[in-house]
């Protein structure tokens, strides 16, 4: 495994109407999808809500990644059945950005800053 940790930063949108919704499954995330994550290296996950001025509802989500290979692990963690009944439930509740990655879900955030 790496010893350094790769820091991710994530947006996307939130359709109207569907925030309650996004929260309610939130509130009660599923462990089964909480251990497929942690056991692909990723720890310290949150998520974030902020309305910006346009009037629209934003996800920002912040994590980290310590294994050694974000490609497969990531590709293991869309793989697992439970991952996708979850994303099943949680992805009708999102408005995708048009500028995200083919196959993507969340747009990536540039980094600016970190402190050590």
């Amino acid at each position: 495994m790496r010893n350094t940790i790769q820091r991710y930063g994530t947006v996307v949108g939130v359709k109207a109407g569907m925030m309650a919704r996004y929260k309610e499954l939130h509130a009660a995330a599923w462990p089964e999808v909480l251990a497929i994550i942690k056991r692909n290296y990723i720890q310290n996950y949150s998520i974030y809500l902020r309305q910006l001025a346009d009037g629209r509802h934003y996800l920002f989500s912040y994590f980290e990644y310590v294994g050694d290979d974000f490609t497969a692990d990531m590709a293991r963690i869309a793989a697992e059945p439970v991952t996708q009944r979850w994303w099943a439930e949680c992805v009708p509740c999102l408005e995708l950005l048009p500028d995200r990655a083919p196959g993507e879900i969340w747009s990536p955030l540039e980094e600016v800053f970190h402190l050590d």
